[in-house]
């Protein structure tokens, strides 16, 4: 498969295939890839009716929600965890990417592990000089926060990382305690 690079509204994302990180060597061993889907949900979350509830009401925006992933997916997309991240972006050009690769699609950050996010198509070609096979130009990224990242495998759900969709703005999913662990 191909390696194509595609920015989103929010960071810049690079989709990818099974054997992205062997071509491109950035990734740490056991990194999630995280589906982009725009429906079908349960081909990759066991519990899909709470899933669905939850993203019908957040989604699409910079948030990611985590959950048990459903039986027969590949190692890659869960990292051996049993759990998978998803996403529906908020920006309808990268919703109609996704829907012309056939309603989901993985990805990874377009940046070198540790490293700043890329915001601009040269910006990805200069961390990446060889293994890209197409990068689509969307544009400067604009968004200076990263996506937020909740866990819904747990009651109540746990805040994994707070970026543009805040704690306040999820407090219906993160209960009492705002997603944090009990001290």
């Amino acid at each position: 498969g191909a390696v194509v690079l595609r920015g989103t509204h929010h960071l810049r994302r690079r989709p990818s295939r099974r054997r992205t990180r062997a071509r491109l060597g950035d990734r740490p061993r056991g990194e999630h890839r995280l589906p982009h889907v725009l429906d079908d949900v349960e081909r990759f979350i066991a519990d899909s009716d709470t899933y669905n509830r939850i993203a019908n009401n957040y989604w699409p925006a910079a948030l990611t929600l985590v959950g048990t992933a459903s039986d027969g997916l590949p190692r890659e997309l869960t990292a051996g965890t049993n759990t998978i991240g998803l996403r529906l972006p908020d920006d309808e050009a990268v919703r109609e990417f996704v829907r012309g690769c056939g309603g989901a699609l993985t990805a990874t950050s377009a940046n070198v592990s540790g490293q700043p996010p890329s915001r601009t198509a040269v910006e990805v070609q200069k961390y990446f000089p060889v293994g890209i096979d197409l990068i689509v130009d969307g544009g400067i990224v604009t968004a200076t926060e990263p996506s937020t990242v909740v866990d819904l495998t747990t009651s109540p759900a746990r805040l994994i990382r707070e970026g543009a969709v805040s704690r306040v703005e999820l407090k219906d999913i993160l209960g009492e305690s705002g997603g944090m662990p009990p001290s």
